[in-house]
């Protein structure tokens, strides 16, 4: 990544208000906040908190519910609730890859849905996702269709199960090698850099056991580390 001269100015608009605070972040190619201090001790939390989501999201066939959990467990917002901002715009057919993981013919319909995972003015996430209309209730089609209830919310009535094709970090804290090398120490008012991007999700929704009727491809913002590790210490 490259170091833009704006850093400075970057880690103050996080004292802004939500609205300035999100557009400074669509801009930048990296993420400095000053409650993130850079240091040893910080990269090693931030990867142990990324592996932490990491396992959590494997172990869970709703990521909205382990996304609202995380949400609420570091106040990322007043009130801890997902909700999904879809893009009804973004249109992206099922390639031949899809539909044969999906386990439908080429002449089935499939649905498709672009929606980021917000929590209160922080995007946690964004998924694209196809699903098989075939294969849901009615209701299920009418919610997916028309409103911007959260997938794994819409179709939890099939008490469905998620199997995770691939699982992919997008940003690593440490550098490679770091057990046999000097980590950086902590630099006054330098807040961590953190991607925009930080981890990957590949994977298909099962109900009655085997038959799937969702692939997801979910990829996981740096706002969710939007939080003072050390809150007394980001306010002095």
């Amino acid at each position: 990544m490259k170091h833009k001269k704006s850093t400075a100015a970057r880690a103050l608009a996080w004292m802004l208000p939500a609205a300035l605070l999100l557009a400074g972040q669509a801009r930048a190619d990296a993420w400095s906040y000053a409650g993130w201090q850079d240091g040893a001790d910080t990269r090693v939390k931030a990867l142990a908190l990324l592996q932490s989501l990491n396992a959590t999201l494997l172990s869970n066939p709703s990521a909205t519910r382990t996304l609202q959990q995380w949400c609420g467990e570091h106040q990322l917002a007043a009130e801890p609730r997902i909700r999904a901002l879809r893009d009804a715009a973004t249109r992206k057919p099922a390639d031949a890859d899809i539909r044969r993981q999906l386990q439908v013919g080429a002449e089935e319909p499939i649905g498709y849905r672009r929606v980021q995972l917000a929590c209160g003015e922080r995007v946690l996430s964004e998924a694209d996702n196809w699903y098989v209309p075939s294969r849901l209730t009615a209701d299920m089609n009418r919610l997916l269709d028309t409103t911007d209830t959260p997938f794994g919310a819409a179709v939890k009535a099939l008490n469905f199960s998620r199997r995770t094709e691939s699982a992919k970090l997008l940003w690593s804290p440490l550098p490679q090698g770091w057990e046999s090398r000097p980590l950086p120490t902590a630099e006054s008012k330098r807040g961590l850099e953190i991607p925009e991007h930080v981890l990957q999700h590949r994977a298909v929704l099962y109900k009655d056991g085997n038959t799937p009727f969702s692939l997801v491809v979910e990829t996981y913002r740096r706002d969710l580390f939007a939080f003072a590790l050390n809150p007394k210490e980001a306010a002095k």
